[in-house]
């Protein structure tokens, strides 16, 4: 562990907490991080990797016992966030671990069939799953989506588009945001859905990006395709609340994930400044280089308290839940900047090499735009924040 690293915290992480992060930091270690500059210039990673992931049960935490998972607290969230940082790669976690946006509305809304059927599959690395609500003609304005389904006894006929979708290339299974009420076009004609990957009428286009290389990103076509009624999740035009719960995780887990980015930035930054010399010393004994590395951390250590902080008050239902839902969105902000600012600072530093492929800090420069959009962008959530805070 580098110096500049934090140290757990005793009173957030327990030692069950660090005996689980010794385990994943092993698996990442072992199993990931080798081969992340190959998977990168592969655009994708072994489906095997859903498998090895499954057995350590990182696929499952979170998930009821009943379907093969483990009930955790939302500080075993930040540790799998943070600790996939190490590696370097957003792609790898990004659609390694997809589910955890798509499956959530089915463990919340879904039939007691469709349940069992989905969930074991997804948290054992057999199927894989993803959430597909963005459109090409907005993304975090769910209330505006145009893709219909229309009843048709029993099913549902789908058509629309869906894009910039996490695993779409790949998934098993679709959490797909719909229209169900044409004539309303606000958040009450919203509905989720299930949609198998084999539907007949889904078409798959594969999306090419500026970073998460090693992630499938697709772009989803549903022409009359039809889904069964019984993969409804929760009641018809009430879907809405389903993937604004969704979102919230969501963030809070990007929010410590870029925290862990601006880390291994600062951590690379700091070892090539004390190995590199310039006039016949460390670029570490230079004020402007040292100055650097001290804004990099003041940032990592200003969101992480935010991050930690906010892990706190969730878990133990301190704030007013709109008050939770606007300091989420905060700090996704803080913590993206954070990551952004040290990302930028250590390409800086390492100079020509952060210009190279193959340095994590060349390759989270190219990723930050990504976290500061996905999920929420920055203007979206501040002005999200703002509503909250009745501001």
């Amino acid at each position: 562990m580098s110096m500049f690293d934090a140290m757990p915290l005793p009173h957030y992480f327990t030692p069950e907490h660090e005996q689980f992060r010794s385990t994943l930091r092993d698996f990442i270690a072992n199993e990931i991080t080798p081969f992340v500059n190959e998977w990168d210039e592969a655009g994708e990673f072994p489906i095997s990797l859903y498998g090895k992931a499954a057995e350590i049960g990182l696929l499952g935490l979170g998930y009821p016992e009943e379907y093969g998972g483990t009930p955790v607290d939302v500080f075993y969230k930040l540790i799998v966030a943070e600790e996939f940082a190490r590696c370097g790669s957003g792609g790898v976690q990004a659609s390694l671990n997809s589910h955890t946006i798509g499956l959530p509305p089915v463990v919340a809304a879904g039939s007691p069939e469709l349940k069992q059927r989905i969930i074991p599959a997804v948290i054992s690395g057999q199927k894989i799953m993803a959430l597909a609500v963005t459109e090409p003609s907005g993304g975090s304005d769910v209330a505006s989506l145009r893709t219909t389904a229309v009843r048709d006894g029993d099913h549902y006929i789908v058509n629309g588009e869906k894009t910039f979708i996490t695993s779409g290339m790949r998934a098993d299974y679709f959490t797909v945001a719909v229209r169900t009420d044409p004539g309303n076009r606000g958040a009450g004609g919203v509905s989720s859905l299930v949609i198998e990957g084999n539907t007949p009428g889904l078409t798959r286009t594969e999306l090419k990006k500026m970073g998460w290389w090693a992630s499938d990103t697709a772009h989803l076509h549903f022409d009359n395709c039809r889904v069964p009624v019984q993969n409804l999740l929760g009641q018809e035009n009430r879907g809405f609340s389903i993937f604004m719960g969704n979102f919230n995780s969501e963030r809070l887990f990007m929010s410590a994930n870029a925290v862990g980015f601006a880390q291994v930035c600062l951590n690379e930054a700091l070892a090539w400044a004390r190995e590199r010399k310039t006039f016949g010393e460390p670029l570490s004994q230079r004020q402007v280089i040292r100055h650097k590395l001290m804004d990099m951390m003041m940032r990592i250590d200003a969101a992480r308290a935010l991050v930690y902080d906010l892990a706190y008050r969730i878990e133990h239902q301190c704030d007013d839940p709109s008050h939770l839902v606007a300091r989420i969105a905060m700090a996704k902000v803080v913590s993206t900047q954070a990551m952004q600012f040290c990302a930028d600072q250590a390409v800086q530093i390492l100079g020509g090499m952060g210009y190279m492929r193959g340095t994590m800090s060349e390759r989270i420069y190219r990723e930050v735009k990504v976290m500061m959009i996905g999920g929420g962008s920055e203007e979206i959530l501040k002005d999200l924040a703002a509503r909250q805070m009745a501001i």
